[in-house]
């Protein structure tokens, strides 16, 4: 098993999942009163006293482009022509 040095400029992949998880619980009791009856006081009540969890549900892609799949070196395109002497 290999550990993660302090310096490895790689973040961790798990980061927008448990920023996901965390957010949804924050909500769960606004998201269960909006899936029972949704009106837009709810949604803008829900939006009012949770701006942090709503952010992080509104930045999700965003989190898993950048945390998510880590970081992928860019593909290097080799010519199969012979060098020009």
């Amino acid at each position: 098993m290999t550990s993660r040095s302090a310096s490895d400029p790689r973040p961790s992949p798990l980061l927008p999942l448990l920023l996901l998880v965390l957010a949804l619980g924050d909500l769960s009791t606004e998201l269960r009163l909006l899936f029972d009856h949704f009106t837009v006081t709810t949604l803008l009540t829900a939006i009012r006293t949770h701006p942090l969890a709503v952010v992080v549900l509104v930045a999700q892609p965003s989190l898993w482009r950048r945390y998510g799949q880590g970081r992928q070196q860019p593909n290097v395109v080799v010519s199969a022509r012979p060098s020009d002497p």
